[in-house]
């Protein structure tokens, strides 16, 4: 069992040797993009940067992310529960109906405070 972790830790220790090697070859070795767009500051096409790099976004911007990643984790828990509905029968049922309520109260909430008005 002592060699079997050894010879693991050292594959592992090769691997994340080789890849780093590998893109560093590749990327002084490998063949340049030509083209004048890659010399450009934006390569998205936008040729004049207006305001400054430094400008703080608004707090609305982190706000509907949040937003997103809970709705997001929430899609996720719902997967698995849909998978094996039937085998949860009516305890897995009542399960789901209350995390769903908790989930559209924070919903309603998020809605009555303004929270995804933008003016």
């Amino acid at each position: 069992m002592a060699t079997e972790l050894v010879l693991s830790a050292m594959a592992l220790l090769g691997i994340a040797i080789v890849i780093p090697l590998f893109m560093l070859v590749t990327t002084v070795f490998g063949p340049r993009a030509g083209g004048t767009a890659k010399n450009e500051a934006y390569e998205s096409g936008v040729k004049r940067m207006i305001g400054l790099a430094e400008q703080k976004f608004s707090v609305k911007y982190y706000m509907l992310a949040i937003l997103f990643l809970l709705f997001d984790i929430e899609a996720v828990f719902m997967y698995p529960w849909a998978v094996n509905v039937r085998e949860l029968g009516w305890f897995g049922f009542t399960e789901m109906f209350v995390f769903m309520v908790l989930l559209l109260t924070g919903l309603f909430y998020i809605l009555k405070k303004g929270v995804l008005n933008w003016r």
